[in-house]
């Protein structure tokens, strides 16, 4: 999926306890980068769709379908683990992080190894304040 400029505007710095909003989106753009490399090669990665998810979901950013349907272009990001299609808040990102820590270790996905596992880093990473981001990035950097 192409981020656009507004997609990243839709970033609320409270959805992020210290991380900053630019590595947010590093990691999220990185994430939509190399899940549609996969896709172009008919391969998916449980994991990086777990992130890229989770990224969607905490910016109140959109999935967009490849081709109009019943006249939409898209709809709101659902949460990663309920699949609620609302707004990411406080309240719903500490619901859905409560979530996943059950979750992790005990199930997995069905048809997405991994999965639970990247919803699991993502939100470590920008509700728990693990300091560790879910996937490595390297930031082009102006000179």
């Amino acid at each position: 999926m192409e981020l656009r400029g507004s997609d990243f505007d839709r970033i609320r710095r409270e959805h992020l306890r210290g991380v900053e909003v630019t590595d947010f989106a590093w990691v999220w753009l990185a994430a939509e980068r190399r899940a549609d490399a996969l896709k172009i090669d008919g391969r998916e990665d449980g994991y990086l769709a777990g992130v890229q998810w989770t990224c969607r979901w905490i910016a109140n950013g959109e999935f967009r379908y490849e081709a109009p349907v019943d006249g939409r272009r898209g709809e709101l990001a659902r949460s990663p683990i309920s699949r609620k299609s609302e707004f990411a808040i406080e309240e719903l990102i500490e619901a859905e992080t409560q979530a996943v820590e059950r979750l992790i270790g005990r199930w997995e996905w069905p048809g997405r190894p991994g999965y639970v596992e990247g919803v699991f880093a993502t939100l470590a990473w920008v509700w728990r304040r693990s300091g560790v981001p879910p996937i490595e990035v390297e930031q082009a950097h102006a000179s």
